[in-house]
């Protein structure tokens, strides 16, 4: 035992030094970055950027619009789930949803905007399609449109795993009782829920709330803090020190978020039985859900559809004849297919370095005899990482790293992203160990086999289904990504997002959606084919 402890004793401070180094130590100099002027340190900075319009202003802009769609996506993702969990629906309906709810995961941020763009403006899609521009699509309603798509699957993933653990044993119990069909929905259904709805309001709010993909391809003049805190930085007059100060500011919501989270803890509903019922006929109950369900999804692929259309026609909306001119102009054009397989490269040393790290934090924490402090110490680093945003890690590395080997580099942005995505791989890895027998170490030491032996050859075989599902999160986020590493990728080290945000400045948009269609082929194929594993290896244990 003294060996185990004193392996995941190297363990915990390798994970702590890989966090020092590349979250603590770079938030800090970002930190001191913001009081650092002209004339030496001080608040001035701070003083200029607040008291400047442009960025209360654009703060006011990016609190209204983050809300507004943190509600509208938390209240659509609740009907999805419901549809899904309390329902007679089909269960290949059902199963659609599952699948369709979450496809805008697959695609970076910035391509929703563009997708709007082609899908509602002047000459798009379904604009062509009804005949008439049905809402402007630059500012705040393309931003709603956009932050709306983009958090509408984390909302539904929640929910709909909050509601899988209510026991609905108590619908029948309140029917019983006498109450009424409302007071049966907010009793067993509402209330049960409430702090997992609090929780998507806050999961959504900061999401919208840090996002740069959106603003940058439909803010138009709306300007919102992730766009200011661009211009600052890479803008045509960059103020690094007022930028930091931005960046700082940013950090708001997520000092918000963390408090926020924490409290709504104390909220969440635990059964001791989780009890399956058949449900209720109803016939308007399931209409009525099919048909929000039904047009979320329809709405979801329409705005996708146009992804499709444009790279595959020879020029739209002029001549809509099918080609494959454009994929193959973007697959001979190296400075193009090169940053795809730039792409490829980072998911996979991403996901790769990203696995290490979250099962040795996640070992030290569910399979050790450590200090619950010091265990405490990797659960707020999580929590932590879970709320920062990303483009403040970027700033931040931008600083640090700033003349140093490491500028410019694909390591650099594989480190990024596997600091910016750790905490819901973490949770994922540390709650699956906890489910296993606590006592194979032990028994593998008295017959006589290390620690490390035991971990190979005992606990991961057990683990390969968290381990496939941890791999695919940290590949496909790694592939969509744009806030973090628009600041630290160079000429030599571009992926496809950054790629695609330096071909919007020459309005080349069928190279931007043939490489949105690499990034969502990809994506689609990494995780369909991890996805068959885990179900074979489930579908073993289960025989």
């Amino acid at each position: 035992m003294i060996r185990k402890e004193r392996e995941i004793k190297v363990i915990y401070v390798l994970v702590l030094a890989v966090f020092a180094i590349f979250l603590a130590i770079p938030i800090i100099r970002l930190l001191l970055e913001s009081f650092l002027g002209e004339a030496g340190a001080g608040i001035s900075n701070y003083v200029e950027v607040l008291t400047g319009r442009g960025f209360l202003k654009a703060f006011g802009n990016s609190v209204t619009v983050s809300i507004s769609s943190a509600l509208i996506a938390t209240v659509l993702a609740f009907f999805m789930a419901y549809s899904i969990q309390y329902t007679n629906l089909p269960g290949k309906f059902k199963s659609l949803i599952r699948i369709l709810a979450v496809l805008p995961m697959l695609l970076p941020t910035i391509t929703y905007g563009f997708a709007i763009i082609y899908s509602f403006g002047k000459e798009g899609l379904l604009t062509r399609l009804f005949g008439r521009q049905l809402f402007d699509i630059y500012g705040f309603n393309g931003l709603l449109f956009g932050y709306v798509i983009y958090t509408l699957p984390i909302s539904f993933m929640l929910i709909l795993n909050t509601m899988g653990f209510i026991d609905k044993k108590f619908m029948i119990v309140s029917r019983v009782m006498g109450d009424n069909s409302f007071q049966t929905f907010w009793q067993t259904i509402i209330r049960p829920l409430l702090g997992t709805l609090a929780a998507s309001m806050v999961q959504c709010f900061f999401l919208c709330f840090t996002d740069y993909g959106i603003p940058a391809s439909v803010g138009g003049e709306y300007e919102v803090v992730a766009t200011v805190l661009y211009n600052e930085m890479l803008g045509s007059i960059p103020n690094f020190n007022r930028g930091a100060v931005v960046a700082m500011m940013m950090l708001i919501p997520s000092i918000v978020s963390i408090a926020l989270l924490k409290y709504l803890e104390r909220y969440n509903v635990r059964y001791t039985k989780i009890s399956q019922i058949e449900m209720k006929k109803n016939r308007i109950r399931d209409g009525i859900c099919g048909g929000i369900s039904a047009f979320i999804i329809l709405c979801i692929l329409a705005i996708f559809a146009v992804i499709f259309v444009v790279p595959l026609v020879q020029e739209w909306p002029y001549q809509v004849n099918f080609t494959l001119e454009h994929v193959m102009d973007v697959l001979n054009d190296w400075s193009l297919f090169g940053v795809y397989q730039n792409s490829l490269f980072v998911a996979f040393c991403t996901a790769l370095l990203g696995l290490l790290v979250t099962y040795g934090a996640a070992l030290a924490t569910a399979r050790s005899g450590l200090n619950g402090r010091l265990k405490g110490v990797i659960d707020g680093i999580a929590l932590v990482t879970n709320t920062i945003p990303g483009m403040v890690i970027g700033i931040a590395f931008m600083f640090i790293f700033s003349g140093t080997p490491l500028q410019n580099t694909f390591l650099l942005i594989i480190l990024c992203n596997v600091v910016h995505y750790f905490s819901t791989p973490y949770l994922m890895m540390r709650n699956s160990l906890s489910k296993l027998n606590s006592s194979w170490e032990t028994t593998a030491s008295l017959m006589g086999d290390t620690w490390i032996k035991t971990i190979v050859r005992i606990v991961t075989p057990n683990m390969t289904s968290t381990i496939l599902e941890v791999f695919s999160y940290y590949f496909v986020n790694a592939m969509v990504t744009v806030s973090a590493v628009i600041f630290i990728a160079g000429a030599r080290t571009m992926v496809i997002t950054t790629k695609i945000k330096e071909l919007q400045y020459y309005t080349k948009f069928n190279e931007v959606f043939v490489l949105s269609l690499f990034i969502l082929g990809t994506n689609l194929i990494v995780k369909g084919v991890l996805g068959l594993i885990i179900r074979r290896k489930e579908g073993k244990k289960e025989n």
